[in-house]
């Protein structure tokens, strides 16, 4: 069931897509379209998911669901999984990038490579005060306080 991503609680679980790239208008139309039309089929052993999407920065797909209602199951998240990689393919777009970190540069964003954190921070690119996201977080509380972060409170600590 299809419900505002706003409406859904912070007890929520969600998962962060990060894209190798910005999206256009089109896409994010697109990217918005269908994943609202999944998510208002998604279920987990014929129960329906309460869950919401939202598009942040032009660059993150955010899903959640409130696991109050019905918790996810192994099989049902495979197939959101499955959705935003056939997203992905359909529009030509990495949406399941690992190998970069996001940086906050005021109002835009960065995607670093990991093999260049060592030397962007030696350089002083990276300080301990520049932002960065936390993608491993997995509830929208945590989304909402712990998202962004400083580097020197993320795992590129060990680089200072």
């Amino acid at each position: 069931m299809l419900v505002p991503f706003e409406n859904l609680d912070g007890q929520s679980k969600i998962w962060i897509y990060q894209s190798n790239r910005s999206f256009t208008e089109i896409e994010k139309d697109i990217i918005l379209k269908k994943t609202e039309l999944f998510l208002a089929e998604w279920t987990a052993h014929g129960h329906s998911l309460e869950a919401g999407v939202q598009i942040v920065y032009n660059q993150f797909i955010i899903i959640g669901i409130n696991e109050a209602i019905n918790e996810a199951s192994g099989c049902s998240i495979d197939s959101s999984v499955n959705h935003i990689r056939e997203l992905g393919k359909q529009l030509n777009i990495d949406l399941l990038e690992k190998s970069k970190v996001a940086i906050k540069n005021n109002t835009s964003l960065a995607l670093v490579d990991f093999t260049n954190i060592k030397k962007m921070v030696n350089e002083g690119d990276i300080t301990a005060d520049t932002e960065v996201f936390n993608n491993t977080i997995v509830s929208k509380k945590e989304l909402e306080s712990n998202w962004i972060i400083s580097a020197g409170d993320s795992w590129l600590k060990r680089y200072f």
